[in-house]
């Protein structure tokens, strides 16, 4: 799957997000390794630690349905800004991806295309743990 079908499906997502707060609506479109996309969109809270993004919505739908080898995030937003996942998605996404995961930014006017580990250089990830308990993982 090109990156711009990735885009895409990502904007056809869009539709879906629920932002009635922030009024800033995003979408992400999750590819497998094994070829299945897996979409989500943000959904807010008025209790705002209830919010989730796009990216752990996409990835936690991957992994429930039983897949964890990620090739490819798009990510869009229904304004003209340009998109970049969160802290808390970028740490989500090195849990499950690989370092060379690409992510595809997109706005209205570019693209960009980056590889997980330069968006989120140093990871922590289960080898930082105790030798006991990352054995155990």
């Amino acid at each position: 799957m090109t990156h711009s079908e990735l885009i895409q499906k990502a904007q056809e997502a869009l539709t879906h997000a629920y932002a009635p707060y922030s009024r800033y609506r995003v979408a992400a479109a999750l590819l497998t390794a094994d070829g299945h996309v897996y979409t989500g969109v943000n959904i807010e809270n008025a209790s705002f630690g209830a919010t989730i993004c796009a990216e752990r919505v996409a990835v936690f739908k991957a992994v429930s349905d039983g897949r964890r080898d990620f090739k490819t995030l798009a990510l869009v937003t229904g304004q003209g800004d340009f998109p970049t996942p969160c802290g808390m998605c970028r740490q989500v996404l090195v849990e499950f991806g690989k370092p060379e995961m690409e992510i595809v930014l997109h706005n209205d006017e570019k693209t960009a295309v980056y590889r997980l580990e330069e968006l989120l250089p140093l990871s922590f990830t289960g080898t930082n743990l105790a030798e006991g308990v990352s054995n155990a993982l």
